[in-house]
């Protein structure tokens, strides 16, 4: 790209405060969930839809992104999907009751659904080869740890302030995130006049919407209902029609040839299992601290901190380890690493210290942070420029889908477990954490297979640079 370092540092900038204020949305209520039941009147199955339900909106969004980065300026985008996501934190702010609460984060996830994209869309354009895994890193910092550390800030200030405060807060961030991107950003982005496939957008709402409606309702209705079925069968139909469509269609609203690619393939399975661990266990473990243990939102934020440290720290080195090593050797020791916590979390039981519930969720975020932003780069860099709006499109919405249903599934087998033994209690809500966490290890496991035999060990990313030029 045709860009001055200093313009290309000011927009990365820009993105990374953007993004800081719209990926800690995406967790921040898990901690404040309790306190929102409580005076909202609702229960843990209709109020765990704040955070999935977010991520399925968003999922259903991503598919639309790669023909709107690829048809409008990216200035203008990416300012509206600002001003959209700032609509949403206003709404959520002043809501009265559940209905309009859940609008306000439809609004955020439609906001946050362009502004993911657009992000590593634009850092994959603007930066050289050499440095895309540093710069990745570093916008791994700001979506990776602002989920996780989301929850710690969120317990002191809904104890300190109440819930809605979280949104107050979040929207002053965007504001300066707004006025910031109006000075400094450019069209950066190359655009092209383009129909807009009506029929494929339908349908791929329509397949993402039943897939991950239908698993979130598993925990609330029986396997054969409507609510669980039905949606699953309409939504696994309307994916196969939705494929068939794409690979027929010369200019497709979303390119799925890019996954003859292997490594592209291999980091797409390799992100969803990512998100399916990290959204379920980032809500679960608040609820060990609050529902099982009965303590505070500030200590559960505070069980969560040193992991948001972990993150942190780890997630620009990951960035530089692959520009320099390539992506195995991460990859083995951030799914091992991301087995051994959660297998460790099962079996935790009643007289065991808060503590070492925290030491294995900062072991989890260390693996995220050698995962999260170095599958997505090492993904794409196979993938010629012009589809890198499609390929980050089509990664990111599965891999957000693949967190909404982890949260479903992760809730919904807590509380089948639970509701099947006799004793209604919190050791019968333990016993259905422990069981949730043996899902998530099984699901670490396959994805620590994938590392070791499914990723060969290549040159380092500079090597790979001088050879392509």
């Amino acid at each position: 790209m045709n860009i001055t370092d200093k313009k290309r540092t000011l927009i990365f900038i820009n993105i990374i405060i953007t993004c800081i204020a719209s990926s800690m949305l995406a967790t921040a209520l898990n901690t404040a969930l309790p306190n929102m039941m409580k005076e909202l009147s609702i229960d843990m199955a209709t109020g765990q839809w704040l955070t999935s339900g977010y991520s399925l909106i968003m999922g259903i969004m991503m598919p639309l992104t790669a023909f709107l980065i690829t048809r409008f300026p990216t200035r203008k985008l990416y300012i509206s999907a600002v001003i959209c996501f700032l609509l949403g934190l206003v709404l959520c702010a002043a809501a009265p009751d559940f209905s309009v609460l859940m609008s306000g984060r439809a609004l955020q996830a439609c906001g946050n659904g362009i502004l993911t994209s657009m992000a590593q869309v634009i850092i994959l354009s603007i930066f050289p080869n050499e440095k895309k895994g540093t710069a990745m890193g570093w916008y791994g910092l700001s979506v990776g740890a602002a989920p996780v550390i989301a929850p710690t800030l969120a317990g002191m200030i809904v104890d300190v302030f109440g819930w809605r405060m979280i949104f107050y807060i979040a929207a002053a961030i965007m504001i300066l995130s707004l006025v910031y991107a109006i000075c400094v950003f450019d069209n950066v982005l190359d655009t092209m006049k383009k129909k807009f496939d009506v029929l494929s957008f339908v349908i791929s709402a329509i397949a993402f919407g039943g897939i991950t409606l239908g698993i979130g309702n598993i925990g609330s209705y029986s396997f054969v209902s409507v609510q669980v079925l039905w949606l699953l069968g309409i939504g696994i139909v309307a994916a196969v029609i939705f494929s068939i469509r794409q690979f027929r269609l010369t200019d497709p609203f979303l390119e799925l040839r890019i996954l003859s690619n292997k490594d592209y393939t291999l980091s797409v399975i390799g992100s969803m299992l990512l998100y399916f661990v990290m959204m379920g266990s980032s809500l679960l473990l608040p609820l060990y601290v609050q529902s099982i243990m009965g303590r505070s939102a500030t200590l559960s934020g505070i069980v969560m901190l040193p992991g948001s440290l972990a993150m942190a720290i780890i997630s620009p080195f990951a960035g530089k380890i692959y520009d320099r090593l390539g992506m195995k050797l991460l990859f083995v020791i951030g799914a091992a690493c991301m087995m051994f916590s959660n297998a460790a979390m099962m079996f935790i039981h009643m007289d065991t210290p808060i503590w070492l519930a925290g030491v294995y969720n900062t072991i989890r975020c260390m693996a995220i942070g050698c995962l999260m932003m170095p599958l997505v780069t090492w993904g794409t860099s196979g993938i010629e420029l012009k589809k890198t709006a499609h390929a980050t499109a089509l990664l990111t919405s599965l891999r957000t889908i693949a967190g909404a249903v982890g949260q479903a599934i992760s809730v919904g087998v807590m509380t089948a477990v639970a509701a099947g033994i006799a004793a209604n209690n919190s050791s019968a809500m333990l016993r259905g954490f422990n069981a949730s966490f043996l899902m998530t290890s099984v699901i670490s496991l396959v994805l620590l297979l994938i590392s070791v035999f499914g990723v060969k060990r290549n040159k380092t990313n500079k090597v790979l640079s001088r050879d392509c030029r």
